[in-house]
């Protein structure tokens, strides 16, 4: 479990993280609602890891991806024979999580007929895999999430009202990263360490008008968008010496906007050597792979090798190999 779901003290985190504590002691169905990036499924297995179950399996599904024409057989399973090209038994997600917890994520998106047998396994821990005659009893634990709102999919005939009220045994709730804005400090901490010990780079850190700006900053993406940040500037912004400035964030989250800063004006920076050194540094973490430099940058490989003729020249061989 990915430990920043543990850093935060605004009183909403931690009036959450409360819940959760109590709530992980017993088997109780949980239905976990929040904006996509705001970690549910890490609040999931939370619950797990401080459940009387954390040595079990934890299962966790997507119902969005699963294939509409196989969502039975890969949630109950099904018997070799009892569908075209079912050409070996298969126990299935549910089974495969017995005594233990199966988490699934994007539960409105589960098709009407899945709903009535995930309905059944709920109220007698029973399932009927394709092909069986008779069911078979299942011991696990689900937690659902969505983002969606259920309610309202119940009115309109998208979601079963009995399974709603079925899952809804205890509710919770994860904040979006706009209502926690006091951990956002200790949260960019956490996430610029991890890239740094993931990439074998050195750690960046922030000025407090870049501190300012992403405080303010809605982050409509919640807590995935400000990790994958610090893991790409951690990536991209390490050559530069001192902290990283306003300069360093993107147009989205600076809105554009020229903003007033209370350090000294510095020099003008210098564009061309500013590609040279992202180019070096990319090259430099990919071990010369052109490919997955270039994927780095975010830019084509024909870019890549262009930008490299540009600023290097002559040098080109001896920078890079021929992937």
């Amino acid at each position: 479990m990915d430990a920043f779901f543990l850093i935060g003290h605004s009183p909403v985190f931690r009036q959450l993280l409360n819940t959760a504590q109590l709530v992980a002691a017993t088997r109780a169905t949980v239905l976990i609602s929040g904006e996509s990036g705001s970690g549910k499924e890490n609040l999931a297995r939370f619950l797990h890891s401080h459940s009387p179950l954390a040595s079990r399996p934890f299962i966790a599904v997507n119902c969005a991806n699963l294939p509409e024409n196989l969502v039975e057989s890969e949630l109950f399973g099904h018997r070799r024979g009892a569908f075209s090209n079912a050409v070996f038994d298969r126990d299935g997600l549910v089974r495969a999580a017995h005594n233990g917890t199966l988490f699934l994520d994007e539960i409105g998106e589960l098709p009407l007929t899945a709903q009535a047998k995930l309905l059944r396994f709920l109220e007698n821990g029973e399932i009927l895999p394709l092909g069986y005659d008779k069911p078979i009893k299942a011991n696990v634990r689900v937690i659902a999430a969505t983002n969606c709102d259920l309610e309202k999919m119940v009115k309109i005939g998208r979601f079963r009202a009995d399974l709603f009220y079925r899952l809804l045994v205890v509710p919770m709730e994860v904040p979006p990263l706009r209502e926690r804005a006091g951990d956002i400090g200790l949260l960019i901490e956490h996430f610029v360490e991890m890239a740094a010990q993931q990439h074998s780079l050195q750690a960046v850190s922030f000025s407090p008008d870049a501190m300012k700006v992403l405080k303010a900053y809605p982050w409509p993406g919640n807590v995935r968008e400000l990790k994958n940040l610090c893991e790409r500037l951690t990536i991209l912004c390490n050559f530069q010496r001192g902290s990283l400035g306003v300069e360093n964030l993107p147009l989205s989250i600076r809105g554009g906007q020229r903003v007033t800063t209370s350090t000294p004006a510095t020099a003008p920076l210098n564009l061309e050597q500013t590609e040279r050194d992202l180019i070096l540094q990319a090259l430099e973490q990919t071990r010369g792979n052109r490919t997955r430099a270039a994927k780095l940058l975010g830019i084509s490989r024909y870019t890549l090798l262009y930008r490299i003729k540009k600023y290097f020249g002559a040098e080109e061989s001896g920078l890079v190999g021929e992937t």
